[in-house]
């Protein structure tokens, strides 16, 4: 390769593998679309190989894109990392996050990976705990940032994700054509086992609490076994579950908003503010695929 790889279209093209759009990335880059385009065909140019499918403006990686990314994403930290290590004004301290654990499972790598790279100096303490535990520790000013399940009770949190709630069984088993359904929900706090037997209540069909857990291993565990019908946000479904709807008499759910809540006692600082962005960003680019994945 005669030519020297340009950092910033690196940066791009790490954008558009996130984000799974141009147009996404262009947001993220603070870049035009069309400046965008451009970016990708000279990196194409420069490495000599297509690097996305070519139908339209697919997002699409090819073989070589997808070696590509590797080497991206490992010099885009590098250099980040090179910066902060220089700049005396760069951001440092602690900061107190609390998130459900299923959630800390599903979102929080991505969100710590990004927000650890530009303020390495942080020291991120993660709690985690059922919705209601969180808002009481929130209100309490013991912790400063929460990622919760957004009930009406909280009209303060900020929603920054919305996805379908879906009643799941496992693959291998057909308990939805079982005289009473056995459920496994979250505990009676939960606001997704009111709706669910909320949503029951409007049909004729007969259930029984069979499980009740406020860990979402715990849940999955009781339907992968065959054990149990529950109830997943789509992000949250794994291979061996399968979806049931109105064709097996499932009511249709309310979807799922995921909410950011600060603490509403305690003035907000730089730190939290930079961590809140990097939370809103992540769920906003992150597609339902790649959660699932």
């Amino acid at each position: 390769m005669a030519h020297l790889l340009d950092l910033d279209q690196l940066r791009t093209f790490v954008a558009i593998a996130d984000s799974g759009s141009f147009t996404r990335a262009a947001d993220t880059v603070h870049k035009t679309q069309s400046a965008v385009s451009m970016q990708m065909r000279r990196l194409e140019e420069r490495i000599g190989k297509p690097i996305f499918g070519r139908d339209g403006r697919s997002a699409k990686l090819t073989e070589h894109g997808e070696r590509l990314l590797g080497y991206a994403r490992r010099m885009v930290r590098l250099s980040d990392e090179t910066v902060a290590a220089f700049d005396d004004e760069e951001l440092s301290g602690r900061v107190r996050l609390g998130t459900p654990d299923d959630y800390a499972d599903r979102f929080l790598p991505e969100i710590l990976a990004r927000f650890s790279r530009s303020n390495p100096r942080v020291e991120v303490t993660v709690v985690c705990e059922p919705t209601v535990q969180l808002v009481e520790a929130l209100r309490a000013g013991e912790l400063d940032l929460g990622i919760i399940t957004n009930i009406k009770e909280t009209p303060t949190a900020e929603v920054v994700r919305q996805e379908p709630l879906l009643w799941v069984v496992s693959n291998h088993h057909s308990l939805e054509e079982e005289e009473t359904l056995p459920l496994a929900l979250g505990r009676d706090t939960c606001c997704w086992r009111r709706t669910a037997i909320e949503a029951l209540g409007t049909t004729n069909r007969r259930y029984r609490l069979l499980y009740a857990s406020n860990n979402s291993t715990a849940l999955a565990a009781a339907v992968l076994a065959g054990l149990a019908i529950s109830v997943q946000p789509e992000s949250a479904l794994r291979p061996g579950m399968r979806v049931l709807g109105e064709a097996e008499g499932f009511p249709r759910l309310a979807p799922c908003e995921i909410g950011l809540m600060r603490a509403p006692n305690r003035p907000s600082t730089p730190i939290m503010d930079a961590l809140a962005e990097h939370i809103v960003s992540s769920l906003d680019n992150l597609s339902m695929r790649a959660a699932a994945e």
